[in-house]
């Protein structure tokens, strides 16, 4: 496990340099959306989710996205968007309706209290991420993060499916 190939059909097991960066990676990618998580419960009365529901709603034109497009925004499965969404609309922050330009296609928007409660939840949130990860990078370390970030995002949209086995 020292991550050279022992023989073409051994893994290549992790070196230490690289087992180091994943498992902060993973600590990362899961204490991070936690702790947002738990702000926004605490703070706002919302999940991280919910949060990016909201987000991707308002900067959408006139606030409107098919509902597709927002599980893709949210990155999250339609399923979960649906429940999702189903709570927002029982607050009066979301409204769903048919796509004027398509009827088999729903349109979420978020409506003006929705809007209100996403400005006023922002500060919060917003203090969260700049304490937990922008303050505690330099401006050079977070430029890194950002391209970072951008070449593993790249690289997960170029990628096969999931489970997809090459030939």
């Amino acid at each position: 496990m020292d991550g050279g190939r022992v023989s073409p059909g051994e893994p290549r097991w992790l070196r230490e340099s690289e087992r180091t960066a994943w498992r902060g990676l993973i600590g990362v990618m899961t204490r991070l959306p936690a702790a947002l998580d738990a702000q926004l419960r605490r703070d706002a009365g919302l999940s991280h989710f919910e949060y990016s529901v909201l987000v991707g709603l308002s900067e959408a034109p006139n606030r409107t996205l098919a509902m597709a497009r927002l599980a893709e925004f949210t990155c999250g499965s339609l399923s979960r968007l649906s429940h999702a969404v189903k709570r927002l609309e029982g607050r009066g922050w979301v409204r769903r309706t048919p796509c004027p330009a398509d009827g088999r296609v729903t349109n979420a928007t978020l409506t003006d209290l929705g809007f209100e409660k996403l400005a006023a939840s922002a500060p919060g949130h917003v203090e969260t991420v700049r304490d937990l990860v922008v303050e505690a990078l330099s401006r050079d370390q977070l430029d890194q993060l950002g391209a970072i970030c951008g070449q593993i995002l790249d690289r997960l949209d170029t990628a096969p499916p999931f489970g997809h086995q090459e030939p």
